[in-house]
């Protein structure tokens, strides 16, 4: 039986309090007014005082409103028919296709039993080499996509969901703008990839308390996919707007804010869903690439800089480039050596090559007289970024390797490159 109150003692924002027994945290509530009806969760508990957040707001509900409780947390559907669906930050429909009521799954469960775990060991295959060749992608792996506004980092998502050798794609959107919403969408039905994707998209003009679950939702969806010996890429976007409905919520609740604002257990918080990623040791996979804004491309951000301490590297996005330097895959040393026997050399040879030419960009800068040496550099940086670092460069690993040896061979001589004679001579391109 399904407890029903109705006196609520007080209304704070999006915020409303009632006295109640029984009931736990992050349990759903119909909160029926003059206006309707409201779904709400609960936040926070207080001895007998429960404070519950109003999904669609607070306006119109008066203190005399009845707040029904559920009995469950937030649920979200799972099948095979959630393929191919757009639903809201609370699962709903939002595509005008048919709901789902089928298993209903909770949100926000706890993070995989390390026994049931296994060490990451396979690549996950984008066709971008910058991530492919020098930051692989590991399955299961948590990764974070540092970027600032105005980056293509949504883009950049599209393209990863596009071509990435995985069995599912979910896409969680966390005020989204209606626009970027649309090109999800528009693109991946256009591609064909929409048959093997599902989109749980918040936008900027839906409820705050929606923003919040997304993660949760996109991750007990991928759970249950991975339990069915599936792939699954969980792609986020953006985790600062989610921190920042945290805040939002916490400064309606007048929480003792920490760091800018945000709340102290921002980390546990970030850390909760990060921590989903797994490679079961007799199913499938999730791994997760999440975008995190930066503002005012500030690292010691609380969000990029908690982070940091929670994944396993991170993409630098700038000037619509993956930025080799500061970018980071801890685990690409478990899958470099199962690709091909000249990926670690090239990897790192074109790196320091690339750093050498970032140096003769200064002394260009500065005036100085360029040598033979740096004339070759600066031909090979050039090459570098157009044929390498543009994101729009769409090739398989293997052609991503033959191409770096061609433009090795085309700027420098062997000797020159630092390479082990062993490797030149097997892989060194005829002229």
């Amino acid at each position: 039986m399904h407890k029903t109150y109705q006196q609520i003692e007080q209304i704070a924002g999006n915020v409303i309090v009632v006295k109640a027994d029984d009931v736990g945290y992050r349990e759903l509530a119909h909160v029926q007014s003059a206006h309707g009806t409201s779904l709400a969760q609960v936040i926070r508990l207080e001895g007998e005082r429960v404070f519950l957040q109003v999904f669609a707001g607070s306006r119109g509900i008066t203190t005399d409103a009845q707040v029904r409780f559920l009995g469950h947390p937030m649920q979200v559907p799972f099948s095979d028919t959630l393929l191919g669906r757009v639903f809201t930050g609370s699962g709903q429909p939002r595509d005008r296709g048919p709901a789902i009521t089928e298993n209903m799954t909770p949100i926000g469960g706890p993070s995989v039993n390390p026994a049931k775990r296994i060490i990451p060991r396979n690549m996950v295959r984008t066709g971008i080499p910058m991530i492919d060749v020098f930051n692989t992608l590991v399955e299961s792996q948590k990764l974070p996509i540092f970027s600032v506004a105005g980056e293509p980092y949504n883009p950049l998502l599209a393209r990863i969901a596009l071509q990435a050798e995985v069995d599912i794609i979910i896409l969680g959107g966390m005020g989204l703008k209606h626009d970027d919403y649309l090109f999800f969408r528009d693109i991946l039905e256009e591609k064909g990839a929409l048959s093997r994707s599902v989109l749980f998209v918040h936008t900027a003009a839906d409820p705050t308390v929606e923003c919040l679950m997304v993660p949760d939702i996109s991750l007990a969806v991928a759970e249950q996919f991975a339990l069915q010996n599936k792939r699954v890429l969980v792609l986020l976007t953006d985790m600062t707007n989610f921190a920042d409905a945290m805040k939002e919520i916490a400064i309606t609740m007048e929480q003792i804010p920490s760091n800018r604002g945000y709340p102290g257990d921002l980390y546990s918080q970030l850390a909760a869903r990060y921590e989903k990623a797994v490679d079961f040791d007799s199913a499938g996979s999730i791994t997760i690439l999440a975008v995190t804004t930066m503002p005012g491309d500030d690292v010691t951000h609380p969000v990029p800089d908690n982070t940091g301490y929670i994944t396993e590297g991170q993409f630098y996005l700038r000037n619509g480039r993956i930025e080799p330097f500061g970018s980071l895959s801890r685990l690409k040393q478990l899958v470099n050596d199962k690709t091909r026997a000249d990926h670690r050399t090239i990897m790192n040879s074109m790196i320091q090559l690339y750093a050498s030419f970032k140096e003769t960009l200064e002394k260009q800068a500065m005036g100085f007289r360029m040598s033979a040496w740096d004339q070759k550099l600066l031909k090979y940086g050039a090459r570098f970024e157009k044929e390498m670092m543009d994101l729009s460069v769409n090739i398989p690993l293997e052609k991503a390797l033959d191409l770096g040896w061609q433009i090795l061979a085309d700027c420098f001589d062997p000797a020159e490159t630092g390479i082990p004679s062993k490797m030149t001579e097997q892989y060194w391109p005829a002229k």
